[in-house]
């Protein structure tokens, strides 16, 4: 339980998918625009991490290790995320039409979203170390907090980023810096705020 507990916060904070790895920056800079729409994103990623994870590690460790097609993973890991991502697509465009909207491309563009890929890799980097080794990941108990605390820091991320370029729409921003400058700014400043979490033995 204390193991699931540390990759879970670990994951959040020590780990996060876009301060410490910068994975998924793509629709975490496009889509920050609105703390609303941010959140809806947010809990999409989340819910195909939580998905994909235990499924691809379940097709690691019960299908592609035990007959040797290891090499294979890349493909099955892409295949179980669009198909994933498919489904919430669908799932969003019938009950929330205008969050669905308001996400436009980004929505099926998770499919791509490296920060997803991304877990997966890492996960199956993790499976290889020791039982010992607070990354480690043993079980699919394990591969669930995981896929749970990267979503929720991924959310978090962006949803701290939406909240502050709303704000900084009433600031008063040097005309050069305006859009894009300042949200590199922004999240440069973020990134490094979440370096304090880096020394923390959990």
């Amino acid at each position: 339980m204390d193991h699931i507990l540390s990759l879970f916060v670990r994951s959040i904070f020590v780990d996060n998918m876009i301060f410490a790895f910068f994975l998924g920056m793509c629709s975490y800079l496009a889509v920050s625009k609105n703390v609303k729409t941010a959140i809806g994103l947010g809990i999409a990623v989340t819910f195909v991490l939580v998905v994909t994870l235990p499924v691809n590690y379940l097709l690691q460790t019960k299908v592609l290790d035990p007959l040797g097609i290891g090499y294979l993973s890349f493909i099955l890991f892409i295949a179980v995320i669009a198909a994933i991502v498919q489904l919430v697509e669908m799932v969003v465009e019938r009950f929330s039409p205008s969050l669905y909207a308001s996400l436009g491309i980004f929505l099926p563009l998770i499919a791509v979203n490296c920060a997803i890929m991304g877990a997966s890799l890492f996960m199956q980097q993790r499976i290889t170390l020791g039982a010992t080794d607070p990354k480690a990941i043993t079980d699919i108990w394990d591969a669930i907090s995981y896929a749970l605390g990267s979503g929720i820091g991924w959310m978090l991320s962006i949803v701290g980023l939406a909240a502050i370029r709303e704000k900084m729409a009433y600031s008063d921003v040097p005309a050069p810096l305006k859009g894009l400058g300042i949200t590199f700014i922004t999240v440069g400043l973020m990134a490094m705020a979440f370096m304090c979490f880096s020394g923390l033995n959990i």
